[in-house]
């Protein structure tokens, strides 16, 4: 049932796939991520400073944007594992991503699509008196971000799996290949966003928005290239057939039978098909358990049942177990979420912070934008040296052969952010006091010079740290654990995960602005534009009360969590 196939929907006999195919893969996403963070990062600034739109208007849109974009995987994760399967899923959705890319260089490149940049200095700008944008123009934009976030939806759930799908299950080596790949495939991640945070914002500040978005948009043509190459040597699963529908089925039939007691007489057993083969195409069998056994209900066959076996009244213990394991697996992407509102805070909020400090690192001054690049800086380091450094340090202490767990990994992961968003806490209460003390609490676009950027450097730092162990961990996770048929829809928890949080902080930063700030009182608001009237302080306390509170359930499931 799970033999992989080559393009043409033959079995795969020889060693077809494996590390070569896999560096096709990687390429795809390095650009992928490389657009992501690269729209991410000049996407707030260009709405600002181009369209003319509020700080904090544009820094939602964005924030939106990125939400959607990862919230609505879970369409990608449910084509390729129903329909299409993951190359030609990928292949669509790179295409339109491509797509979308193209018109966002568009839009900055033709004067038609922003509004009118004459007698618009930073001043005007700031004081809101520049030229808004025309209904159509803001229409334009918002569409074609869209369209890219659509694209990116359908590519991100697909990548990870497709990659793993290259390495046979059969070798002996294969959970070893699995865990490098992974580490490997967060480093392209990384690779892609430190390019977008260094040669794309150099791009943008020499060239202009229409030659960093144009970058861009190269940058995934070629991609898709290499993409296309590799296709000879890809190992490939059949899809097999709609996970909604199965699920649908299993939720059906179990309420239909909820209440025939497991002790009927009437009971002739659980159904499953004999012989090896599983009922689902590209599924192996799986092994009853004993977890929400109201569910098993939809697997109960009766003597009434006779020769009608409608999945919509009767299922196999495969499909149930299918849904069972999606159930279980549910908390601990969903306890991601909060890392991922911390990562969308520093997007915004340090970039803030940055614009008041001193950027020099000798001669060297580092535009503000490129701020974001030491977390990606911090985990390239870490995953070149983790095999060498903590793998082989926490496989004295664990005696895993991994060094942790999976979980284990996520959970230090959280731990990690955690301290970073604390300190976050601790430095911006005395980087504000410094600027009330020294004179500079109404000048929050001047830069202190006798007060370093760098210290920024420690929760970048620690926030990469995070990631690494976090994210990495999830989704070498969400692929082992989660059912052979529905890897795809697993692997799309971990991007859900991620657009969730976008939202939960724009929601966040609205009720914080709502209940702490008062305009008729003369009271600012903990996310005030001047930042030093404002108390970014209280925001990262906030964040680290909630990421320890999020911990804590992270560790109730964990502990109850039995690995497949």
């Amino acid at each position: 049932g799970t033999t992989p196939v080559n393009i043409k929907g033959k079995p795969i006999l020889s060693r077809t796939g494996g590390w070569i195919a896999a560096f096709f893969i990687f390429g795809n996403e390095m650009a992928e991520r490389m657009a992501y963070f690269g729209l991410s990062v000049n996407m707030v600034t260009f709405m600002f400073y181009v369209m003319h739109r509020p700080f904090s208007s544009s820094a939602n849109a964005v924030n939106n944007f990125l939400g959607i974009s990862q919230a609505s995987s879970v369409l990608g994760g449910f084509l390729a594992d129903a329909y299409l399967g993951r190359y030609w899923t990928i292949a669509i959705f790179t295409t339109i991503y491509l797509v979308g890319l193209t018109l966002i260089t568009l839009c900055a490149t033709m004067h038609i699509f922003t509004p009118d940049q004459s007698q618009c200095d930073n001043l005007s700008i700031l004081l809101g008196n520049c030229e808004q944008p025309k209904q159509w123009q803001m229409v334009y934009l918002n569409t074609v971000l869209y369209i890219t976030g659509f694209g990116a939806a359908g590519i991100r759930p697909c990548v990870s799996s497709f990659g793993a799908d290259q390495f046979d299950e059969r070798s002996r080596d294969y959970k070893v290949h699995l865990d490098r790949f992974f580490n490997f495939f967060y480093l392209s991640v990384t690779i892609g966003a430190i390019i977008a945070f260094t040669m794309v914002v150099y791009i943008q500040m020499k060239y202009g928005w229409g030659s960093a978005f144009g970058a861009l948009a190269i940058a995934m043509g070629i991609s898709n290239f290499l993409f296309f190459i590799g296709t000879p040597l890809y190992r490939h699963r059949l899809p097999g057939g709609s996970p909604l529908t199965r699920v649908a089925q299993v939720l059906v039939a179990a309420f239909r039978k909820r209440n025939i007691p497991f002790s009927s007489s009437d009971l002739i057993g659980l159904y499953e098909l004999p012989g090896k083969r599983s009922a689902i195409k590209g599924s192996g069998k799986i092994e009853h358990t004993d977890d929400f056994r109201c569910l098993d209900k939809a697997a109960l066959q009766l003597e009434e049942d006779g020769a009608d076996l409608s999945p919509w009244r009767l299922c196999t213990i495969t499909q149930v177990e299918e849904v069972k394991i999606l159930l279980k697996l549910l908390p601990i992407p969903a306890c991601t979420i909060m890392l991922s509102v911390v990562l969308t805070e520093y997007l915004t909020l340090s970039v803030q912070q940055a614009y008041t400090l001193n950027t020099h690192m000798g001669h060297l001054k580092l535009p503000v934008t490129c701020m974001p690049v030491f977390p990606g800086v911090s985990i390239f380091l870490i995953l070149a040296l983790y095999y060498y450094t903590f793998a082989p340090l926490a496989r004295r202490i664990t005696g895993h052969p991994q060094g942790a767990t999976q979980l284990q990994r996520v959970g230090l992961g959280l731990v990690v952010s955690i301290l970073s968003v604390a300190w976050a806490g601790v430095f911006e209460r005395y980087r504000r006091n410094y600027a009330i003390k020294h004179g500079y609490e109404a000048l929050f676009l001047s830069a202190m010079p006798d007060l370093s950027a760098y210290w920024l450097l420690i929760q970048y730092c620690l926030i990469g740290v995070a990631e690494v162990f976090c994210i990495v961990g999830l989704l070498e996770f969400l692929y082992q654990e989660a059912p052979d048929a529905m890897r795809s829809v697993g692997s799309a928890y971990a991007a859900v995960a991620g657009g969730l949080g976008c939202f939960v902080a724009t929601i966040l930063n609205n009720i914080v602005k709502a209940t702490t700030g008062n305009e008729a009182e003369g009271r600012y608001s903990w996310l005030a534009q001047n930042i030093n009237y404002g108390r970014f302080d209280n925001l990262y306390w906030l964040l680290a009360v909630l990421s320890l509170i999020n911990f804590c359930v992270f560790l109730f499931f964990a502990k109850r969590y039995k690995y497949r």
